[in-house]
């Protein structure tokens, strides 16, 4: 892969040659909010680092920041207190990074920084502002990652780029960018911009990850082995890296933007991903399963599903004013995949709530309900099911477990529930367009009432 910048060339020249002194940390007049450091921070620039913009990127060449990173870490570590800015520039890694207990490490960008690598102009470039090069653990997601944060450390204001990755054949593997291994960990105003997997976040209790924007390809944000509340907050995903195919197929065939695991209360607030085979997925792990509070949830493009609940907590899954869509066409992938919004899988024990939820788009069906737990929808918008193999299948179709559905509206003229034998169904002060049709088996112990149809 190989990219000239220009632009490094003239405004980022002095930070991109490795010469600007800590006392004359300057941000960019570009229109944009920049970090400006203080007399608190060290420069990486001090202990050898070389953040170089200016040549051309060719199969991740470049001066090893590695070490030089590392140095200026351990001396803020050391100092009690220091934190470590990296300016504006381009610094390349071959091996990795540990951020230690209590060290900040900086970067230029004041904000959630984004990158459109589709386009072809120079300033659509990861080169405005400070960029992470790792090239390590090509071809094996099992390496440890680019960067390990320990106790209280911080990560903020970088992108991540992997000048190594595919942009147009099959991407390569790699480790996650970053492992939040300890307690009290935050990421923020980072950039993923083609991370093969992005965060991952396990015994991080009360871990923060928030203004996270990017591209990651297979896994987005991991959580698990969480035993204290943790929080992912504005969060975006979408695919600016590359929607060249074959390299698409994949992200949209494997990809996960969020697998959540054990988390005792995750607070998930504003998230958003779009093409990936599932948006949010729900699973259990060997340290167990997650219940949490989850706001402003959005997945558009969910070619399998855009919530996939493997497993859950007794105390279960709060989900509310989330936007879906769960769909597939021949512009991103041919699939004959069922595209379903919400899929709660067989093993599941614990409820899932849905509140003033909207789901819409050329889907199978809204809901796959499996299971021994609970499923409530109240308050929700169900716009289009059945568009997809256009068979008669139902926009809620529950083959265990029990649900709820109430206060919702059904905007087509379809089958809107199908419960499957010994089903508890609840179905109840609901808006229909046409007629009310529900298909139930014998077995099934359903109540319903005070529902508006338009035809009796």
């Amino acid at each position: 892969m190989r990219f000239i910048s220009t632009f490094c060339a003239t405004l980022m020249a002095v930070a991109c040659e490795g010469r600007m002194h800590p006392k004359s940390f300057k941000g960019l007049s570009m229109g944009k909010k920049l970090f400006q450091p203080t007399d608190e921070y060290l420069s990486v620039l001090d202990y050898g680092a070389q953040g170089n913009c200016s040549f051309a990127f060719v199969d991740g060449e470049g001066i090893d920041n590695t070490k030089a990173f590392q140095d200026a870490i351990n001396a803020a570590e050391a100092k009690h207190g220091m934190k470590v800015y990296v300016p504006p520039g381009c610094y390349m890694f071959s091996g990795e990074l540990t951020l230690l207990p209590g060290v900040e490490l900086q970067g230029s960008y004041g904000y959630a920084p984004s990158h459109d690598m589709r386009q072809k102009s120079p300033y659509q470039q990861p080169t405005d502002g400070t960029v992470l090069l790792p090239t390590a653990g090509r071809g094996n997601s099992s390496q440890p990652a680019f960067i390990t944060m320990q106790l209280d450390s911080v990560l903020r204001g970088v992108v991540i780029y992997y000048p190594q990755q595919e942009k147009v054949n099959t991407p390569v593997p790699y480790p996650f960018s970053v492992f939040m291994a300890q307690a009290n960990t935050m990421v923020q105003d980072v950039e993923l911009l083609n991370s093969f997997n992005g965060i991952s976040a396990v015994e991080a209790h009360r871990h923060t990850i928030s203004r996270v924007q990017g591209a990651p390809i297979n896994i987005g944000i991991n959580v698990d082995s969480t035993y204290d509340i943790g929080r992912l907050e504005d969060v975006h995903f979408n695919p600016w890296f590359s929607t060249a195919h074959p390299f698409i197929n994949y992200q949209l065939t494997f990809g996960r933007a969020f697998v959540l695991g054990r988390s005792d209360w995750e607070y998930v607030f504003n998230t958003f991903a779009f093409g990936y085979a599932v948006g949010y997925h729900f699973v259990e792990t060997p340290t167990g399963t997650m219940n949490g509070n989850f706001l402003g949830l959005g997945a558009d493009l969910a070619i399998n599903a855009s919530i996939l609940v493997d497993a859950s907590q007794p105390a279960g899954l709060l989900i509310t004013n989330g936007e879906f869509t769960a769909f597939s066409n021949s512009q991103w992938i041919n699939t004959t995949q069922s595209s379903t919004q919400v899929v709660v899988g067989p093993h599941n024990k614990g409820p899932v709530t849905l509140v003033n939820s909207a789901f819409w788009g050329p889907c199978s069906q809204i809901a796959l309900l499996q299971g021994t737990s609970t499923t409530t929808f109240t308050g929700c918008q169900f716009v289009q099911w059945d568009e997809k193999e256009r068979d008669g299948r139902a926009a809620i179709n529950v083959e265990s477990g029990a649900v709820v559905v109430q206060g919702s509206t059904f905007h087509q003229n379809k089958t809107q529930l199908k419960l499957g034998g010994k089903v508890k169904g609840v179905f109840s002060s609901n808006i229909i367009t046409g007629k009310e049709r529900v298909v139930k088996d014998p077995t099934a112990n359903f109540q319903s009432g005070l529902n508006v149809a338009d035809e009796l």
